[in-house]
Parts: structure tokens; C-alpha cells; sequence
């Protein structure tokens, strides 16, 4: 298997080890693994924090580093399908039928829990999530290391994603053992999630898979709702708050030409009182509001939803770092991968989602 060339880590000297992502890096992370120690390592949706997910002493290290409650649980990345077995006690043949289309790939299945899989991973609960990612260093990773890997985002818990290595350390730096650096992430944000549990196939968390590529394979496939934080989940990314800066951010959800008429309004506000505002927007907006004296962060173009995806961590953890009075953000719709923009965005927000008139919640 080809190995993505290493993108070297050149910020402060760091405490948690960080490794190339050539045969031998992969080899060091893998014996870590092996010895239960954590390893962060790039997927190809975001920075996995990874540990042998039948160890429950590693488990429980993935939950410490991260300060994740115990009622989020994780998700377990296998290094074939062939895998399933070890952490699931059937498989559909409707799950047989995704991972024939989707797997290598972005997309979780919420199935039965194991009995060998620690309780702790799924938070208690009677089904496990598990994926087989597509990046060919995760792949190879979990492969040497001989055991499913336990791996949520590598970050603090309820903290934007990390896409780089540097992500990574800016938050677990000296909390785990390695990171494997393997440059920034191609999608940039989390796997879909889909039940398999329920009677009906039910979407829990979009993202790099998306619900038209589900229905068309599918026919029928439930929308989720959001999680109360007591309530135990069947799958990670449920909470209303999560991926959030330190800044507050408002996302506002609309047509284009209302959406930007609400972002521009809000930002000369603040400044006319003498507030700092981050505006997290498209190319095209970012050149419209150039001269308000906002802190921009530019996504990409707006039609390209791929590219914002790739861009977005990494643009409001710069935004966050100026440290802004508020972020504003717009939303992107619903169509393909622009439903998990609005998802993470609207989690980012914790609630501070302005609907202009004429639009729900649903739209």
C-alpha cells in the first residue's frame, strides 16, 4: 500500500512524540498501540485519538486524555471488513450492502456490541459504531497494530476538530504518546453516522457520506435528533453543543443575498460599539466584507462544498486564535455535504442559530 508523504510538524518542541507517516512512523505507532498507549493519526475525515478498543485500560486513557464523558461513546476503526466479527455479534445484509458501496470511506454503522468490546466504548449501550476508514495510514496503522482502534476526534472533548497534526498537539500535547503526522485530512470533517439498529435505517450525524447516496443505495433512511448530555448515545457527535471555539459563534441560516445583508448588519454593530467580530464565510463573501475591519477567515467558494469542508476546522481554530468578541457564520444549505456543514456549524453554535423568516429548523 502507498503511504501519503509526511508533512513535518515545524511548531514548538513537543512532549507527545511525533512520528512520520512512512513504514517505520507507522511501525513505532503500532507497537504503541500495542502496549496500550495512545496514538493520534489522520483519517480521511479528521485526526483520529486512537487506542486498542478491546483493551479497557486503553479505552479509558482515550476518554481521561480528552476529558470525554462516559456517556459519548466511540467509535471503532477496523482495518478490513473481515474485522466485523470482533466487535459486532451479526451483520445485517443491509450493513453487508454499505460496506460494499461506502467502505473504505467516511460512513459509521451503529450495529450490535460484542461481548469482547468494553462497555466503556459504547457507553454502556448494546450497539457498537464502527467504520473502516479509506486513508491509507489509518488503514495500515490499524492493520499492524492487530486490534480494532478506539479513535474519537484527537482533541479535547466539545473542541473544534483537528485536521493537522498541529491541531492535534495544540490540544492533547502531553495527555498521549504519538502523532502520526500525515498531513492535513482530505474531507475534513467527521464520518456519517447510520443506525442499523432501528427499523429503519436512521442518519445520526451526516458528514462525508451523504443522505442522497444513502436513500438512493437504501430507499428509506430516518433523520436523527439531537442528544440530551445525561442521555446515553449510540453514537458520538450528538450533543447540541460540540466542534465549538472558545468565541462564541452565531450561525445564520437563510438565502444568500438575507444571509449576508444579517452578517454584514451584525458586524458593523459590534463595531460601531467597539466589539471585535470574526466573520467565518465563503471566498465570495470574504471579498464583499473586506473593508468592515472584521477578522476573516475565507472557506473556499461557496458552491464547493468539498473544499469548505477540508477548510473549515482549520479556518475557525485561526478565527478562535484572534480571539474575536463573537464568530458569524452562514449557512450552506442542505444538499450533499453542505447538511454536514450546517450540522457542525449549528453544533459550533451551541443554539445561536438565527432563522430568517420564512425558514424552520427543518429547512
Amino acid at each position: 500500500m502507498r503511504l501519503l508523504q509526511p508533512c513535518r510538524y515545524n511548531g514548538p518542541m513537543s512532549s507527545t512524540q511525533i512520528l512520520s507517516a512512512d513504514t517505520a512512523g507507522i511501525a513505532t505507532a503500532a507497537a504503541l498501540l500495542r502496549a496500550g498507549e495512545l496514538v493520534a493519526f489522520p483519517t480521511e475525515t479528521v485526526y483520529g485519538l486512537g487506542g486498542d478498543a478491546l483493551r479497557p485500560s486503553a479505552v479509558a486513557a482515550i476518554f481521561a486524555a480528552k476529558g470525554r464523558p462516559a456517556s459519548d461513546p466511540l467509535i471503532v476503526h477496523l482495518a478490513s471488513p473481515d474485522d466485523l466479527p470482533r466487535v459486532t455479534v451479526s451483520v445485517p445484509p443491509v450493513a453487508e450492502r454499505l460496506a460494499t458501496a461506502f467502505w473504505p470511506g467516511p460512513l459509521t454503522l451503529v450495529l450490535p456490541r460484542a461481548p469482547n468490546v468494553p462497555l466503556a466504548v459504547t457507553a454502556g449501550g448494546p450497539t457498537v459504531a464502527v467504520r473502516l476508514p479509506a486513508h491509507p495510514v489509518a488503514r495500515a496503522l490499524i492493520a499492524a497494530a492487530g486490534s480494532p482502534i478506539a479513535a474519537p476526534s484527537a482533541n479535547r472533548f466539545g473542541h473544534t476538530s483537528p485536521t493537522s497534526a498541529a491541531h492535534v498537539l495544540a490540544d492533547l500535547d502531553g495527555r498521549i504518546a504519538a502523532v502520526v503526522d500525515g498531513g492535513p485530512t482530505p474531507i475534513g470533517v467527521e464520518s456519517t453516522v447510520l443506525d442499523l439498529s432501528t427499523p429503519v435505517p436512521t442518519l445520526l450525524r451526516p458528514g462525508g457520506v451523504s443522505l442522497e447516496a444513502l436513500r438512493e443505495l437504501l430507499g428509506e433512511v430516518a433523520l436523527g435528533s439531537r442528544a440530551s448530555p445525561k442521555e446515553t448515545m449510540r453514537s458520538p457527535g450528538l450533543l447540541e453543543r460540540h466542534y465549538a471555539p472558545e468565541s462564541a459563534l452565531w450561525l445564520v441560516v437563510g438565502p444568500t443575498d438575507p444571509a449576508r445583508a444579517w452578517l454584514r448588519t451584525e458586524a458593523e454593530a459590534d463595531l460601531a460599539a467597539g466589539r471585535t467580530v470574526g466573520l467565518l464565510v465563503p471566498d465570495e463573501d470574504a471579498a464583499l466584507f473586506a473593508g468592515l475591519g472584521a477578522a476573516i477567515e475565507p472557506l473556499g467558494p461557496a458552491d464547493d462544498h468539498a473544499a469548505i469542508a477540508r477548510r473549515l476546522y482549520a479556518a475557525l481554530r485561526a478565527l478562535d486564535a484572534r480571539a474575536p468578541g463573537r464568530i458569524l457564520a452562514r449557512d450552506f444549505g442542505t444538499s450533499g455535504l453542505a447538511r454536514a456543514l450546517r450540522d457542525r456549524l449549528a453544533r459550533a453554535a451551541a443554539g445561536r442559530v438565527v432563522l430568517l423568516q420564512g425558514l424552520t429548523r427543518q429547512d
